[in-house]
């Protein structure tokens, strides 16, 4: 059993230091950018607009304290419960044995436990709660890019393992399935429709076109600090 841990570190390793190792100073300032919770914020209001627009407002405002509890959920089992627990060292902490060979940027490394991750908890518990209730294939796409996204910029900064991803991923989808199971057996009257494909949802396109335009902003910004700095 120690010998295939030691194996699956020894590929996990290998896998971040090629996916950390593809980096280059222009998507250096762009992952920060990603990876930071706040520059989503147009995105995430944008998607409460389209609530607003297709459920009672009731509907709303429990979905979005579902939503609450989810990252609430997602994030303390990843840093509350197991990253104390585990005491997993994130590649780029300084007491790391790889720390030499990750490449970090700005000296940001994160704190020093990183298995599993919240980033990748928090926004795939999030993706996929909100597949569940809207059941519309583009969004879907969309939020799979999206959640994809924020995981890869955590192995690009050098700050989590795949194997912390992946798990982080396996938490997002735990705590979304349950939360949602408790939140529909109240909303399901109200949300049926878009759930069973019989009602499109207004807007679809809204959170679609936010989302891509601060995908372009985050690049654009990345060309204005490459090129002054």
């Amino acid at each position: 059993m120690l010998e295939l841990i030691h194996y699956l570190e020894q590929i996990d390793t290998a896998i971040l230091l090629f996916l950390n190792g593809m980096h280059c100073e222009l998507f250096d300032y762009f992952m920060v950018l990603v990876s930071n919770r706040f520059t989503w914020v147009p995105f995430y209001a944008a998607f409460i607009f389209v609530m607003i627009k297709n459920f009672h407002w009731k509907v709303t405002i429990v979905t979005i304290l579902a939503v609450a509890l989810l990252v609430l959920l997602c994030d303390q089992t990843a840093s509350g419960l197991l990253k104390p627990l585990v005491r997993r060292l994130r590649p780029s902490n300084l007491d790391n044995s790889i720390s030499y060979m990750v490449h970090v940027v700005d000296g940001y490394r994160g704190g020093r436990y990183g298995f599993p991750s919240s980033h990748s908890a928090n926004s795939w518990g999030v993706a996929i709660f909100a597949m569940y209730l809207v059941r519309n294939r583009k969004l879907s796409i969309f939020l799979t890019f999206w959640a994809a996204l924020v995981t890869y910029s955590r192995a690009y900064l050098g700050v989590h393992y795949p194997g912390d991803l992946l798990v982080g991923v396996f938490i997002g989808f735990v705590m979304a399935s349950i939360v949602f199971y408790a939140y529909n057996r109240w909303a399901r009257s109200y949300t049926q429709e878009f759930q069973n494909g019989k009602k499109n949802i207004q807007y679809d396109y809204l959170p679609i076109s936010v989302g891509l335009i601060s995908i372009a902003a985050m690049f654009a910004t990345s060309l204005i600090m490459l090129f002054t700095s």
